[in-house]
């Protein structure tokens, strides 16, 4: 009986991996990219189960099945490991003036824990603070704490998609954008640095592929296409940050990466997993900041838990244009530009209730 188990959950777990390879927008088929550690770990428990059991030919399909799981989704989160070449090379010592630290935190609407956070902007110092979820109450908070910052850009809302940005450095050129949907808002602007360089700020959390929020994750995907064209045609140095509310490793991130040319600093270095803060076994990187060539990085961490079902991320980044060619930059093929451009038009044309 046991073996027939491990049969069925073999059997699962490639199915669930070879899901995650279909080119559809369908919620349950692009959730299927989200838990790769999780199936290699239960891949590997399954492995091990079958090989205490003895050997039978059902015990070698076991053990087949779990290779074959294991290569697939190693070839896609070992990049996320520290056995992987670093994507953004580090930064030399000194240089203050060219650089930022950004803090991206998803507050989770509900959580009413505003001191856990602020108490973390404290001790950390960024000169950027980028809050996902955050309503009315939750920008009355920030305000007392940080009212005196240079910029603040507050757009309080009651349906999960609320920002709220506050600045030491100048933001110049700010705007408020609905990019595909006219609730979800996105930032952008010109960061201006001591040095007196300028550096594009998207700052973006569209809307999840799950069944309480969109059947499809067509409008997310569109979301963050439409801002990769934007950096690729604007050859600007940028910086992309927020809740993305997809994984590092997706076929849409990866296509965002193609598109826009931009690295991701963790590459090298580790998932930094954002979320769930409550349930270590369901944690997966969520919080992202992409970065263009022109950028080093001095420092990326996950701080601590403070009520939200997200860790904030801490990220500081020394803009030296001078050493962008130590980055290789990723490059889409003629193929991924149809896509990017194909998502994009139909996220536009399409209302989420047409799904």
């Amino acid at each position: 009986m046991m073996t027939y188990t491990l049969l069925a959950v073999a059997l699962v777990l490639l199915a669930v991996t070879v899901l995650g390879k279909v080119r559809l927008h369908d919620w349950w088929i692009r959730a299927c990219e989200f838990p790769r550690v999780q199936i290699v770990t239960l891949a590997v428990i399954t492995a091990v189960a079958a090989l205490l059991l003895g050997q039978g030919e059902k015990q070698i399909w076991i053990l087949s099945l779990c290779a074959v799981v294991l290569v697939l989704q190693s070839y896609r989160i070992l990049p996320w490991t520290r056995f992987w070449p670093l994507q953004v090379q580090n930064a030399e010592p000194g240089n203050e003036e060219r650089c930022v630290t950004l803090m991206v935190a998803n507050v989770l609407t509900t959580n009413r824990n505003s001191e856990g956070l602020i108490r973390q902007v404290r001790d950390q110092q960024p000169d950027v603070l980028l809050t996902l979820e955050s309503d009315q109450w939750w920008g009355d908070q920030l305000d007392a704490a940080f009212g005196d910052w240079h910029t603040i850009i507050r757009i309080p809302m009651d349906n999960l998609y609320g920002m709220h940005l506050y600045s030491r450095l100048p933001l110049e050129e700010a705007e408020v954008k609905y990019l595909i949907q006219d609730d979800i808002p996105s930032i952008h602007g010109w960061l201006k640095l001591p040095s007196g360089d300028r550096i594009r700020l998207h700052a973006l959390h569209p809307r999840p592929p799950a069944p309480s929020e969109s059947e499809e994750s067509l409008w997310r995907d569109a979301e963050l296409l439409l801002v990769g064209q934007e950096v690729e045609k604007g050859g600007y140095p940028a910086i992309v940050a927020g809740d993305l509310n997809d994984v590092a490793w997706s076929r849409t991130t990866r296509l965002f990466c193609h598109i826009s040319g931009m690295l991701d600093p963790r590459r090298g270095r580790g998932t930094f997993s954002t979320f769930h803060a409550e349930r270590w076994y369901l944690r997966w990187p969520l919080d992202h900041v992409f970065i263009t060539e022109h950028f080093t990085l001095k420092d990326i961490r996950r701080l601590k838990a403070f009520g939200s079902d997200h860790f904030p991320i801490l990220v500081t980044l020394c803009y030296r244009p001078s050493r962008k060619d130590e980055h290789e930059v990723p490059e889409a093929d003629s193929e991924e530009v149809q896509e990017a451009s194909e998502n994009i038009r139909e996220g536009k044309e399409r209302e989420q209730g047409d799904s």
